[in-house]
């Protein structure tokens, strides 16, 4: 027997006599005292104000019921009594259960419903709590103490040496099982499906932990089977909250805040120390982790009596019973291990590749004259090396694991094995060459030689091969195998991934046998065979003749040409790794085609009457065949009439159509001579044969218009196969889950009628009658025939018709208004439109309902009241409104419209009081819907209002907010959906299809046990499908450019890619608008995760979760909800950071790490490319084109002081080098152009999905005419720039987190950005790179130019332009101009007064990601700021800040010093460049450390003095010091041009490799240096005003002077920087300008709006029309002053020494010239510019 459900102390039969023991559960007292306080426990809802009384449960028949509702309630109470579960708990948790029981009852029956329930939930093959159970080894457990009549009196020692005795064979305690559930009685079912539910009900953030919610209900259920009933039993504890669930929720709580003057403060702890959701879960899955948790007596929790554990959980100490179980160390070692497989593959293969192509390398004394090979044995020695290399990643990954993988968790899998065999491997793929290359010689071509190298090589091929394809974690076998159960929670929690079958499996490997077929053959042929020449030509250079540095020679000549040879490899090894990507695009679109063609979605399949047929369509796919087959063929064609009027009706009330359109696209009724009904075909039906569109015929639907599009997809979808729709009695309940923050619910009049800000040129209604034109004039119509209603007069033309076409409405009534504002908010993102459009299934419902079960003998009121019972029953919508208790009263308002509107609509909501005793805030879920009482201060009661442990909002807030409001969700199913989407009537009628996809209509007769033989059942039983994902239109996709990038992205990956994805078990869970298994996923942790930072990404977790825990994901093809997306520049690109932030969280999460190292081959490519490769490949494109860059500038200082050898290609390259002397880098200098070529193609590639998708969908001219669009508006600049942030974002990420939501806010792109806001958002993360870039590049282009540099010319513009281009308005000119004057203040703000839109702010708050800030409240701090900058760890911080920026700065420096080491110069001084570049780099940052300290003693003696007379004396200080910094900068430039003679090309990498040196060296001061930063300016001020002793710093006045005197030196530098690259771009934006009509045509590119439709300019009165152009006037002198002064200072000097001959040199002191470069000969033969390329020959 097992003790979960049987013990020594019960006989659950006793159920069956129940009459006979008394009232035990009050069941009789219930059944004749209801009016005693116990209500019903149904929930009430709109069906309850009908005259009529409708069942709320009707399928759960008492006549056929196993067991009665009012027993079923009894259960319930009395079970809540004992343990002490919430009232309002209890309630909810009955009619949960109840609903699904009357969903599952109408299909299979109670009988049948009640055990399938009772399976999945508990004791079924699938449920998760039979796999806890079996893998914690609680069934040895309860069959030892079954066993063993003594077990109780045993003392702890001898029962653990008992167990461990226990030799209880699983498959064995499986059959004992199955047998066990089959035996229980309804009843036991009832207790058990109570128990968890009102356990998960109640456990709020303990519901992210599925094991632990299994360990505590096992202790429940224990614990109330050993309970004597006969005896009046009390209540075990008062409360179950407080007992089970608060203690281990304020451990957890507790790990990520603590509490600073009673505010919760985040701890500033990264993952690695902060035990987690998983942590904790994860403590419960094996029989060690549950024996070390201890009770503060020091007590195991495992000593205790199964029925005893439940009363000891109050007493658990946690903090020492909880250990981590998984280290997320922040480190780019996760990306090592988790993907390994894709570094073995890429790196073996590019070893061969390279190797057999490079023989220059291993060939003893090789002549290039002679050009002799390598011997055999040489050749297989170095080619085997490729093992060796795959065997250090294993071995690496190894050590890897055993560092991230806590060693004392028992689900760590053994390393030793595995390494030794890693190690044996590494051995034998690396002796042989070591032998033959150190010991035999590589000319040693004996037998015994080339056996070994030979086998050695055979060997290395397997390696390569085994290590590729084998799972790290299974290197040495399963250790999952079937039957064994040490790791059977591993097993079952991280590896039981659905195995793909027949056409799924031929699919994956088809489409990874293609990728790797093309990728390698491709690569070989393109990327390196085309190493050959450079190679060999690299290898054999000898730089002899260079001076070299002054102080240490010619050490880096010497070696130069080495360095060029490995950034050449680095470089080829990086696109080596890019074209996997670009081949995975291109066999991902081909499969996504060709599925598209098998499932009949495209328009190039062949449909034959599409509209002409659909009638029959909706007849057989929308009905349901059985109803249909009932009625006469008259009577169906007023089925098809009710469902295709409604369709079309509800896009007129929507004004997508107008009323003339209306008469032609529905059916026609009307009598006959002899009265019968005759019903007319739409004539829209009949013009719409053999493949034509729906929007092909203008007299009907515009070609564009949604209408179109919607009846265009509804038809098309038709033409697909689709689920069988089942009766509508029969269909499963399901819920909409819409989590909402702080989204607009509706549009105020203000808001539709005003102008956003000052920046904002058009307002919101202005914006929408221009994107569409035709719905505006239909509401303007419809308005006008209602206001003629309404007024009891005809519409006569002469009267004006001005105020409806401005604002909607003439006469300013409450309705009128209404009606504006419902139409504006249902064509944007708000709450409403996405209510309004899933209430569709609802309409939905009942429309169906009318169609399908309307009785013609009831009266028509009678039949509209069960429809709305049955959509009710079937469907509920509930919306999450975390913050309502905040909401202002436009808010409430807003709220109260929506439940006036919608009664049936459920909002959940965290309800908040203060507990007057311990003045502690107490926490509830609450729930009101339309039908909710309204209390005396007008706010409505709540139905259900339950206690939570504390505040639920531990995380970033989404993920928290569906866990509190899931429990108000109804049904088997629910879909997730956020609040900027829509859905549409003629979609919501496939819901019966849609929800057929999860396959559950029946289910087997047995659901205990699951036999793969049985042939009744699907072998895909044991798979239960847990996540429908279904198809995003972007209905924003036509509102500019920006919108249609962002629309297309969603397109091609939440379509085109799905489709194969989910075909190949890619596929996860991205959150909206997916179906979700509710008890599948609500058993295995909820529909998201919720740690804070790790999971800001959280609904994908839930996706990898339900894989790994046996899920089955589908894609539905016929099915497509709304969606809306970032519209504006700065929102879509803080989308973008927040997803390459939240991959990089999710790299370092244990699912990347399970699914990297366990998945088969081709499952883990399709889980690497969909997701995190998708990323990578980002920053493997940024690292290519840094890679690139520093390939070119040491290439490009070789080739300008080198003399390059005539090539020609045709001639043999063993020939003499002519002339003598000369270096033959034409072929190195030709690979650069096909390295161009390439990164361009891998970019380009991006561009296929889009064009694909297009065509599959919309046809050929559709897809030329939005790619035109697209080009004409320069989206590949946006595509570059968002390239960069996801880059970014990741890389910065991974390095020091900070990973955080950002609210991207979903508005209309039509207000001007600041120039400021644009330059802080992305000075940091692009334009200081797109500096550094171009002046390399600038450098290469002087020295070694080509045409094709001018793609990277191109990329650099896109980085530093992007933002401004896309920016509505942008070439204004006098919008410009006072963009300038706010730019300038936003620099020079900020020092007198704080302010938070200052440079001063943006340049500390940058700083403050480094630093940290302090969280404690100083003194005169008003508020306290509870989100704080976490100071990274310091090894984080180093290799981050330092490790990359010092190879970069090393090999910058290096090409410097090549470049002046006077290569075949013919000169005798050797160069002191070293030392010039240290001058120049630190002279600056001296110069400005002494002008501070000069101003310091200003301020600190005359500053106190002067600020009482002037509060801007602190300002002035500031702007002095930093406008010095500007010139000291300038002037140290125009010194370096001096120091190199004047030499542009050689001075602008010197100024780079300065930059690249003071950045370190300010990361390393403030890295290792500066403490935490205050976070208010205090200091700031302080430091300009010299008001130390009232900064009011305490102790700090100390210490704090130094530390903002280390910062204000940086800050100079900074200044400096931002200044320059500022007019930089400003400079290049005034050519624009004198373009004409330039701001007309940027707006028609941005905008895409006609001419004609072109946003109207704001009209301003006289005054401010003077007082702008007052304000363009004069900053444009400004701007002309300023630029002037800059172009004066560097390039007079130039001009003075090269037009009229002066010498500067002259003039410097004798210790000052020894920094200048020596004069050089000229020699005219060398450099590129001087090369004479050799004539071809025929």
């Amino acid at each position: 027997m097992l003790d979960a459900f049987k013990t020594p102390y019960i006989n659950t039969s006793r159920w069956n006599h129940i009459d006979r023991l008394g009232d035990v559960f009050g069941a009789h007292f219930f059944a004749a005292n209801k009016e005693h306080g116990y209500e019903d426990f149904a929930e009430r809802g709109v069906s309850d104000t009908y005259d009529n009384n409708y069942d709320p449960y009707p399928s759960w028949d008492p006549e056929i019921a196993p067991i009665s509702r009012d027993r079923i309630q009894s259960i319930f109470i009395h079970i809540s009594k004992i343990f002490g579960f919430q009232y309002d708990n209890t309630k909810n948790m009955y009619d949960y259960l109840m609903k699904m029981l009357d969903s599952r009852s109408s299909r299979m029956g109670p009988a049948k419903a009640l055990r399938s329930i009772h399976a999945d939930y508990i004791s079924g093959y699938n449920s998760n709590y039979r796999k806890w159970y079996f893998g914690s080894q609680m069934d040895i457990e309860d069959n030892m103490i079954s066993n063993n009549i003594d077990y109780q009196n045993m003392d702890i020692k001898s029962r653990r040496k008992l167990f461990l005795q226990q030799k209880f064979a699983l498959k064995e305690s499986e059959l004992n099982w199955a047998n066990t559930v089959n035996s229980f009685l309804p009843e036991d079912c009832i207790i058990q499906l109570a128990i968890y539910l009102l356990v998960w009900g109640e456990a709020n953030n303990i519901r992210f932990m599925p094991e632990c919610l299994c360990f505590i209900f096992k202790a429940c259920v224990d614990c109330f089977y050993s309970l004597d009933f006969t005896n009046e039993i009390q209540p075990l504890t008062d409360s179950f909250l407080d007992h089970a669930i608060t203690p281990l929720y304020e451990f957890y709580r507790n790990q990520l805040y603590y509490r600073v003057d009673g505010h919760w403060v985040i701890k500033e702890k990264d993952h690695a120390q902060t035990i987690g959701y998983d942590d904790i879960n994860q403590c419960f899955w094996y029989r060690k982790s549950l024996e070390k948790i201890e009770l503060f007596s020091k007590t195991s929790i495992m000593d205790f009596l199964p029925f005893e554990r439940y009363l000891y959980l109050s007493q658990i100490a946690w903090q020492s019973s909880i250990k981590k179980t998984f280290y997320e160390t922040r480190s780019w070692f996760h990306v090592l291990i988790n993907f390994n497989r894709v570094w073995n593959i890429h790196l073996g293969v590019f070893w061969y590749y390279t190797c057999f192509n490079c023989p220059t390398l291993y060939t003893e004394r090789y002549l290039v004259t002679v050009d002799n090979h390598p011997t055999t044995i040489a050749t297989l020695a170095s080619l085997s090396i490729a093992g060796s290399i795959v065997s250090v990643v294993n071995l690496i990954s190894l050590i890897l694991e055993s560092w991230f993988v806590a060693r004392n968790f028992p689900g760590a899998l053994p390393l030793f094995s595995r390494f030794c065999l890693v190690l044996v491997c590494l051995i034998l793929t690396t002796t042989p060459t070591v032998y033959i290359f150190g010991f035999a010689g590589a000319n040693d071509a004996t037998l015994l030689n080339y056996i070994i190298t030979v086998s050695q090589f055979i060997f290395s091929l397997i390696v390569v091969f085994y290590f590729s394809v084998t799972p790290l974690s299974q290197l040495t076998g399963n250790f999952y195998a079937e039957g064994k159960r040490k790791y059977l929670p591993s097993l079952y929690f991280t590896n039981f991934v659905y195995t793909l079958k027949g056409k799924k499996a031929l699919t994956s490997l088809g489409l990874w046998g293609g990728v790797f077929v093309s990728k390698f053959t491709e690569s070989y042929f393109f990327l390196t065979l085309s190493l050959r020449d450079p190679v060999r030509e690299l290898s054999i250079i000898k730089i002899n003749q260079c001076l070299g540095e002054a102080w240490f020679g010619s050490i880096i000549c010497e070696h130069e040409a080495k360095i060029i040879l490995a950034l050449l490899f680095l470089t080829d090894l990086v696109l080596f790794f890019l074209d996997t990507y670009l081949w995975y695009i291109i066999w991902n679109t081909g499969f996504s085609v060709a599925r598209s063609f098998y499932c009949g979605v495209s328009i190039w399949t062949p449909w034959r009457n599409m509209f002409f047929r659909l009638p029959n369509r909706i007849l057989s796919k929308i009905l349901n065949p059985m109803a249909v087959g009932k009625h006469t063929e008259l009577e169906r064609k007023d089925m098809v009439l009710k469902v295709w009027n409604s369709i079309v009706i509800s896009m007129y009330r929507d004004h997508l159509i107008s009323i003339d359109h209306l008469d032609t696209l529905i059916y026609q009724c009307s009598k006959g001579d002899n009265g019968e009904k005759i019903v007319a075909d739409p004539s829209f039906f009949m013009q719409h044969e053999d493949g034509d569109n729906a929007s092909n015929t203008t007299h009907y639907l515009k070609s564009d218009s949604e209408a179109a599009r919607r009846l265009s997809f509804f038809a098309h979808s038709l033409s697909t196969s689709i689920s069988l729709a089942m009766p509508l009695e029969k269909m499963p309940s399901f819920s909409v889950l819409i989590p909402h923050y702080s989204e607009k619910i509706t549009l105020s009049l203000q808001e539709v009628i005003r102008r956003e800000d000052d920046f904002s040129s058009i307002t919101l209604l202005e914006y929408l009658k221009h994107l569409y034109p035709e719905e505006w004039h239909n509401f303007v119509r419809d308005t006008k025939l209602l206001a003629s209603e309404h007024n009891n007069e005809k519409e006569e033309k002469d009267i004006s018709d001005v105020p409806f076409y401005a604002v909607g409405f003439k006469a300013a009534k409450p309705e009128y208004i209404l009606r504006t504002r419902i139409w504006a908010s249902l064509r944007s993102q708000t709450l409403f439109r996405t209510i309004s459009g899933f209430m569709n299934y609802s309409r939905a419902i009942k429309l169906l309902y009318s169609v399908e079960c309307e009785d013609p003998n009831v009266s028509p009121l009678v039949n509209i009241e069960e429809s709305n019972v049955m959509a009710q029953r079937k469907f509920r919508i509930v919306a999450s409104l975390q913050r309502m208790k905040e909401f202002s009263p436009e808010q409430e308002q807003a709220k109260e419209f929506l439940l006036r509107t919608y009664p049936e609509l459920q909002i959940a909501y965290l309800d908040v009081e203060m507990d007057p005793v311990t003045n502690e805030y107490i926490y509830y879920s609450a729930l009101i819907d339309g039908t909710s009482d309204v209390s005396s201060d007008g706010q409505r009661k709540p139905k259900y209002r339950i206690r939570l442990s504390g505040r639920p909002i531990l995380g970033d807030g989404k993920s928290d907010n569906q866990n509190h409001a899931i429990i108000f969700c109804r049904g088997e199913y629910v879909q997730l959906i956020d609040a900027n989407q829509d859905n549409y009537l003629e979609e919501c009628l496939k819901i019966r299809s849609v929800l057929n996809e999860f396959e559950e209509y029946d289910i087997p007769d047995d659901p205990y046990t699951f036999n793969p033989k049985d042939m009744s059942v699907s072998v895909d039983y044991s798979h239960p499908v847990a996540i429908l994902g279904t198809r995003e239109y972007i209905f924003s996709e036509n509102i500019g450019v920006l919108g249609d990038v962002a629309a297309g992205k969603e397109q091609t990956f939440g379509t085109l890619f799905s489709r194969t994805l989910a075909q190949v078990g890619g596929k996860l869970h991205y959150g909206h608008p997916d179906f979700l298994n509710t008890i599948f996923m609500c058993t295995r942790g909820g529909v998201s995760k919720s740690q804070r930072g790790l999971h800001l990404n959280e609904d994908i977790y839930a996706g990898m979760n339900a894989m790994m825990r046996g899920g089955r994901i589908k894609h539905c093809e016929y099915f497509q909800c709304g969606k809306g997306r970032d519209l504006g520049f700065c929102s879509i690109l803080n989308f973008t950071t927040k997803i390459g932030s939240g991959m990089s969280e999710q790299i370092l999460s244990r699912e990347y790490f399970y699914l990297g190292t366990q998945l088969p081959l081709d499952r883990f490519l399709s889980f690497f490319y969909a997701h995190p490769g998708f990323h990578l490949n980002n920053v493997f494109i940024l690292l290519s084109l840094e890679m690139f860059m520093l390939f070119c500038i040491h290439l490009g200082a070789l080739t300008n002081d080198t003399v390059i050898c005539t090539y020609n290609k045709n001639v043999p390259f063993t020939d003499p080098r002519k002339p003598i002397g000369c270096t033959n880098l034409v072929p190195i200098i030709d690979w650069i152009q096909r390295c161009i070529l390439s990164i361009f193609i891998v970019f380009g590639i991006s561009f296929i999905p889009l064009c694909v998708q297009e065509l599959m969908e919309r046809g050929v001219w559709r897809c030329i005419y939005r790619i035109f669009r697209h080009f004409t508006s320069f989206s590949p600049m946006f595509e570059v720039f968002v390239c960069r942030i996801y880059s970014q974002s990741l890389v910065n990420d991974l390095a020091v987190g900070g990973a955080r939501y950002i609210a991207t806010g979903r508005g209309f792109s039509t207000t001007r950005m600041p120039f400021s806001a644009l330059y802080s958002r992305f000075s940091y993360e692009s334009f200081y790179f797109a500096g550094t870039l171009s002046l390399l590049l600038l450098y290469v282009s002087l020295v070694m130019w080509k045409f094709s540099l001018l793609y990277f010319w191109v990329t650099v513009s896109a980085l530093f332009f992007s933002p401004f281009w896309f920016n509505p308005n942008a070439f204004n000119l006098t919008e410009f101009f006072i963009d300038y004057k706010n730019f300038l203040k936003w620099l020079t703000s900020g020092n007198v007064r704080p302010k938070r839109d200052s440079w001063i702010s943006h340049v500390r708050s940058t700083r403050m990601s480094l630093t940290g800030s302090k969280t404690k409240k100083s003194k005169g701090e008003k508020l306290f700021m509870g989100s704080n900058y976490q100071r990274p760890s310091f090894i984080s911080s180093v290799i981050a800040q330092i490790g990359s920026n010092s190879i970069t700065t090393l090999l910058i420096t290096i090409a410097f010093l090549f470049a002046n080491s006077q290569n075949q110069s013919g000169a005798s001084e050797p160069s002191n460049s070293l030392l010039r570049l240290i001058v120049i780099s630190f002279a600056p940052i001296i110069m400005n450390a002494a002008v501070l300290l000069c101003l310091f003693m200003v301020s600190i003696f005359a500053g106190p003095l002067i600020s009482v007379c002037s509060d801007s004396f602190p300002g002035m200080i500031a702007n002095l010091a930093h406008m010095i910094s500007v010139l000291i900068y300038l002037s140290t430039f125009v010194f370096l041009l001096l120091c190199q003679n004047w030499d542009i090309a050689k001075s602008v990498l010197g100024a780079c490799a300065s930059y690249h040196i003071q950045e370190l060296f300010f990361k390393l001061v403030i890295v290792i240096t500066l403490s935490k930063e205050i976070k208010d300016e205090r200091t700031n001020k302080a430091w300009w005003a010299g008001s130390w002793l009232s900064a009011g710093l305490g102790w700090r006045i100390f210490t704090q002077p130094l530390r903002e005197y280390i910062c204000k030196t940086i800050e100079m530098s900074y200044f400096a920087l931002d200044f320059l690259i500022s007019h930089f771009i400003l400079v290049c934006m005034i050519p624009f300008f004198f373009i004409p009509y330039i701001d007309t045509l940027h707006s028609m590119l941005l905008m895409w709006l006609s001419p004609e439709n072109m946003l109207k300019k704001p009209i301003y009165s006289k005054s401010k029309n003077r007082a702008r152009i007052r304000i363009t006037i004069g900053y444009f002198l400004l701007f002309i002053f300023n630029i002037t002064i800059i172009c004066s200072i560097v390039l007079l000097p130039i001009i003075l020494t090269r037009t009229f001959g002066v010498e500067f040199d002259e003039y410097t002191p004798d210790f000052i010239s020894t920094l200048f470069q020596p004069v050089e000969p000229v020699n005219k033969r060398k450099g590129l510019q001087n090369y004479i390329p050799s004539k071809l020959h025929g």
